[in-house]
């Protein structure tokens, strides 16, 4: 009696097992539900967006020259292999160019 009982209980185990396997949300969904003071508002991502900007934009290359040391950094040329800034350091005006590649390296 004791061994049918067990076996009943591994069967049931088993089924609810492979049912709770097979019922699982994909994990990678574009689109998520956020509930707050302002209700339920679907939350859509996007993530196609980030592939389309490839390279050094204006504003990273400004970002980049700040960090060198420039004070009123100003693009002043873009092409398809740099982009070039102007501003001034401690010892006046200057100009630095960066690559048009991800994560600004510099020239």
């Amino acid at each position: 009696m004791i061994r049918l009982i067990s076996n009943a209980g591994l069967a049931v185990a088993l089924s609810l097992g492979a049912i709770g396997a097979f019922s699982l949300p994909a994990s990678a969904q574009d689109i998520q539900l956020r509930v707050g003071p302002d209700g339920v508002r679907p939350m859509i991502r996007d993530r196609d967006r980030d592939y389309d900007r490839r390279g050094c934009s204006p504003g990273e290359a400004r970002a980049a020259a700040r960090d060198e040391g420039f004070r009123d950094a100003q693009v002043v040329r873009v092409t398809s292999r740099s982009v070039t800034v102007e501003g001034f350091t401690r010892n006046g005006p200057d100009r630095i160019t960066f690559a048009n590649r991800r994560g600004c390296p510099e020239i």
